[in-house]
């Protein structure tokens, strides 16, 4: 849907303040009230991008452990997620934010979406409540380092590895 990929475009590029319905609809060229023949509101908008954002992401984390080999050990693949996750959320910190911030639309999500980005983890971690928890420590590390709530000698990267090592034991 075109909306939806000026919309991405324009929340990339502008962060979510530039994200207004009026944005979208001058980026393709329509008057505002015209968009909501495409789109009923921003909260579908919003999950629009969540959708994507799942569907990105989840592709991210599922090529992460398709390059491990068949005999790869929980921490490797754990430890390919984690990586993949940062990686993927730094280069869109404002789909991300979006994605993860407050509660997940799930009833205008299409169906499976969410199990299907979230399937390599929980593979990975051997169990739903482990994949919960590798979850939390991972958005808790990225969306700190998105901040900047980090003293700036920290090493993340040694943080990362102590954490995604833990996890996997």
């Amino acid at each position: 849907m075109e909306a939806v990929a000026v919309a991405l475009q324009i929340l990339e590029r502008d962060g979510p303040d530039g994200l207004t319905m009026r944005s979208i609809a001058a980026e393709m060229g329509i008057r505002a009230p015209s968009l909501y023949k495409h789109i009923e509101g921003k909260e579908e908008l919003e999950a629009l991008l969540i959708a994507d954002s799942l569907r990105r992401s989840g592709k991210a984390m599922h090529d992460a452990v398709a390059s491990l080999s068949a005999r790869a050990g929980r921490r490797a693949a754990l430890t390919a997620l984690g990586h993949a996750y940062r990686a993927w959320a730094l280069a869109h910190p404002h789909l991300y934010r979006l994605a993860t911030g407050g509660p997940l639309p799930r009833e205008r999500l299409p169906t499976g979406l969410e199990a299907w980005a979230a399937e390599p983890l929980v593979r990975a971690a051997g169990s739903q409540e482990r994949a919960r928890a590798a979850w939390a420590f991972a958005h808790g590390m990225t969306i700190l380092e998105l901040d900047g709530r980090f003293p700036p000698e920290a090493d993340l990267n040694a943080a990362w590895e102590s954490g995604l090592q833990a996890l996997s034991r």
